[in-house]
């Protein structure tokens, strides 16, 4: 599979590269919502405190790790 980004517009299908084939190719056309054109908010370095972690786990009973496993299995 080949994912190419393009505008649509006026009817007309613009890609951003040019995609060599010797032979035709299927594609699916999937238009956009102006909505998931939503900007992601990287973390940084001063987004984490060892010092905060430590105290929000502080009453915290058992294994950290096993506690990450299960709730990302419930998210499935």
């Amino acid at each position: 599979m080949i994912a190419v980004k393009g505008t649509y517009e006026n009817g007309i299908i613009t890609l951003e590269r040019k995609v060599r084939s010797k032979r035709s190719l299927k594609v699916i056309v999937t238009f956009l919502d102006e909505e998931s054109k939503q900007v992601t908010q990287r973390l940084t370095s001063e987004d984490f405190s060892f010092r905060r972690s430590r105290e929000k786990s502080k009453g915290f009973i058992g294994s950290l790790s096993d506690a990450v496993i299960e709730d990302r299995k419930s998210e499935l």
